[in-house]
């Protein structure tokens, strides 16, 4: 063969006179290569790039102001020190209610609390928390730190702390060791104007016309604390509790059903089974449908609330972000047997569970708040626009002192937690109509784990105004996005941002706030189009007009 032959002196000539093409043909290649290098490098970039498009003139659904609900429970310091002095404390309050939580949740405008438990609900009679407190009777609270409860703080003052904050109550009934005699007298005696013995009840200890009280919670986590009851029997159960919860008012009850645990679409299943059934005959039988998700990356050590790595930051994310498949799921089950969405998702106890802050009660689950809390907030938050179709509710855990608060208070002091600046933050989606986002996010990744950098939600208020949130949930990088605006001529853009110099800042007693709300100038607005540079680890929300 001739390759195996020693080239000619013919052939080294040839080769020799015919280098320049061979140059020229190399050199054409190579600038193909590099082009095509270019190319690819483009849509790589494009591919990685952070983009948004909020399609302000396609909304449709409206994000219930109820999501900005608030969860108060016979816990620790959550009701006593907490919202709770009595009249005759020397710090400043109303019918003794501290009148500095009251302010302060006034400003978050609070829509709705949720009230006795939690797993306190299930052990609480509320014919003890009625009529002169020195008569009331004392119980052991067995489930949070086996302290004495006093009944101090009972219905009359719970509603009276509704009526001071200008928000809805929530009562969650006793199932677990109440009876239905039990809770039907309690909506009589809440609710009721007519000639009845509970109406008379509540006219003698001092209340004159009924209070407007349309949430029930019937039974709380009966899977567990609240009766350790199968889903069968618990459905059973809710039927019977249900129809002898009457109306007594114009505004008919809002009942809402126990869930079961995280991932327990069975339960679902037999619940909106049993509605279906029912339905027909027995209108009002079921309103809501309860869910519980706490972002705890691991139930058997859960960490510090302040002392954390980036490895837990991005675990906590991680699994936070889990909400979103369970509502997800747990949704397609009930649009199987409620297509047109009439019963609603009540995720009525979410938030982030670490450990007690050291030396404190490990039964009162008292910890600190980071910022690391706020945008798991921000997060869960967007999470629960997103689905407001069926997501008709949602109440943190907790509201003061308790797990993710928004107020910590110690004696006479209180400090606003990095939470209760995203919940201030956020409140103008209240009632606003969601509109439409599309999200193209980079990527995080920290061992395991990946997560979305953004986070975002979108509404527009009954005024016009266009309120785009956004969350950047890498710790270390900031992102850029460019964030298309279609439907609307808007031409002015202003917005607050929430950020710290660390992971792990949070607002304590007696030292300045390190977390808290400044002006954000990083966004631009040329022609529908914002270019937004979002710090790293921060919240922002945008207003357009």
């Amino acid at each position: 063969m001739h390759s195996s032959q020693e080239p000619s002196i013919q052939d080294v000539t040839v080769t020799i006179q015919n280098i320049p093409k061979v140059r020229t043909i190399m050199r054409k290649n190579l600038l193909i290569v590099i082009a095509l290098l270019c190319v690819s490098s483009v849509l790589l970039g494009q591919a990685t790039m952070n983009a948004v498009v909020v399609h302000a003139d396609a909304g449709k659904d409206t994000i219930s102001r109820f999501i900005y609900s608030q969860f108060a429970e016979h816990l620790g310091h959550g009701v006593y020190g907490g919202l709770w002095v009595g009249e005759n404390s020397s710090i400043p309050n109303t019918r003794g209610i501290r009148n500095d939580v009251v302010a302060a949740l006034k400003t978050i405008k609070v829509a709705a609390v949720r009230w006795p438990g939690g797993c306190f609900a299930d052990e609480y009679h509320w014919k003890d928390g009625i009529g002169p407190r020195e008569n009331r009777p004392k119980m052991v609270n067995s489930n949070w730190g086996g302290v004495t409860e006093d009944n101090s703080f009972g219905t009359h003052e719970f509603m009276d702390l509704c009526d001071q904050l200008g928000c809805e109550p929530v009562i969650c009934g006793n199932i677990g060791s109440g009876t239905v005699e039990e809770m039907a007298d309690w909506v009589q005696y809440l609710t009721s104007d007519g000639d009845n013995p509970m109406t008379a009840l509540r006219k003698k200890n001092g209340r004159e016309k009924p209070w407007k009280v349309r949430f029930w919670g019937v039974g709380n986590e009966t899977w567990g604390c609240g009766g350790i009851m199968t889903a069968d029997f618990y459905a059973n159960e809710f039927g019977r509790y249900s129809f002898f919860l009457k109306n007594y008012g114009r505004t008919p009850l809002y009942k809402i059903s126990s869930g079961g645990l995280p991932e327990d679409c069975a339960w679902t299943e037999t619940i909106m089974k049993k509605w279906k059934s029912v339905d027909g005959w027995l209108q009002g039988y079921l309103n809501g449908y309860s869910l519980h998700y706490y972002t705890v990356p691991d139930w058997n050590k859960k960490g510090s609330a302040t002392e954390f790595t980036e490895k837990d930051w991005f675990r906590t994310f991680a699994t936070t972000l889990k909400m979103e498949d369970l509502i997800t799921k747990h949704g397609a089950v009930m649009d199987t047997y409620d297509p047109q969405k009439r019963i609603g998702l009540v995720v009525d106890e979410w938030g982030d569970w670490f450990d007690v802050e050291p030396g404190t009660n490990p039964g009162f689950l008292y910890q600190q708040n980071t910022l690391r809390d706020a945008i798991v907030a921000a997060v869960n938050l967007n999470i629960f626009h997103k689905h407001c179709d069926r997501v008709k509710m949602t109440n943190i855990a907790q509201m003061v002192n308790v797990l993710q608060s928004m107020v910590l208070t110690r004696d006479k002091d209180m400090v606003l937690t990095p939470t209760y600046y995203v919940f201030k933050m956020y409140s103008v989606h209240q009632d606003a109509v969601l509109l439409p986002v599309e999200v193209q996010s980079e990527s995080c990744i920290s061992g395991k784990d990946t997560i979305s950098a953004l986070s975002v939600s979108a509404s527009r208020d009954k005024d016009g105004r266009i309120h785009i949130s956004l969350a950047n949930l890498d710790p270390e990088k900031a992102q850029n996005l460019r964030c298309e605006v279609k439907g609307t001529s808007a031409s002015n853009v202003t917005g607050e941002v929430l950020t710290a110099a660390t992971m792990n800042a949070h607002n304590d007693f007696g030292k300045p706030e390190a977390v808290s709300l400044k002006p954000f100038t990083g966004a631009q607005l040329q022609k529908g189009v914002l270019s937004v540079t979002l710090p790293a680890k921060s919240v922002v929300t945008l207003e357009v007009n």
